[in-house]
């Protein structure tokens, strides 16, 4: 009987282990961190009198580059945010930066079926207290975003007064520019 009772209790622990390593869970695979995004450029958006209207920032993760933009002191409402072709922001009227920013030489608009540019961007909504953001990943890869926004005469955020309809070309009838800013590479 003690044999028995000795044969037994050995059966019972080794079932014991053999249901708690399966119990167990197996080992986490180690997935990759997402890449920290890295600060590339930056933009002060300003109104035509030079009072502040916000910032902007271009960073990159792997290949993707994002912009992100934070609006303030404009009015309350729907308004067009587009990357222009020249860095440069002289008012009232910030014509000084040029036609949206198009490499592909593609018409204007997301929903445009000849469309888009690299500089159209999705609309922003400003609230009751002047403020509103937008961030957006820029269509293309890493290398070729990089070389059309810094390239010799660099690249301005602008600002309209209205709302892009994704379709008009060549600027969406958004209306007149409000705010413009110049990006300026974070490593300079």
């Amino acid at each position: 009987m003690k044999r028995f009772s000795l044969l037994t209790a050995t059966m019972l622990s080794v079932a014991l282990a053999a249901c708690q390593s399966q119990s167990e869970p197996p080992a986490e695979e180690q997935t990759p961190e997402p890449a920290q995004p890295e600060l590339l450029a930056a933009a002060n958006l300003n109104l035509a009198d030079g009072s502040d209207a916000g910032s902007a920032e271009l960073t990159a993760a792997d290949d993707v580059v994002t912009v992100s933009v934070t609006l303030a002191n404009l009015s309350e409402g729907v308004h067009a945010v587009h990357l222009h072709t020249t860095g440069m922001c002289e008012g009232p009227d910030f014509s000084s930066a040029g036609g949206h920013l198009n490499p592909s030489d593609n018409e204007h608009g997301t929903e445009n079926p000849n469309g888009s540019h690299l500089g159209d961007l999705p609309n922003a909504t400003v609230d009751a207290n002047g403020t509103g953001t937008l961030s957006v990943e820029l269509n293309g890869t890493r290398e070729d975003v990089l070389a059309a926004i810094f390239d010799e005469d660099g690249t301005a955020i602008v600002v309209h007064e209205g709302e892009d309809d994704y379709m008009t070309d060549p600027a969406g009838d958004a209306g007149g520019r409000v705010a413009c800013g110049v990006l300026a590479d974070a490593a300079s």
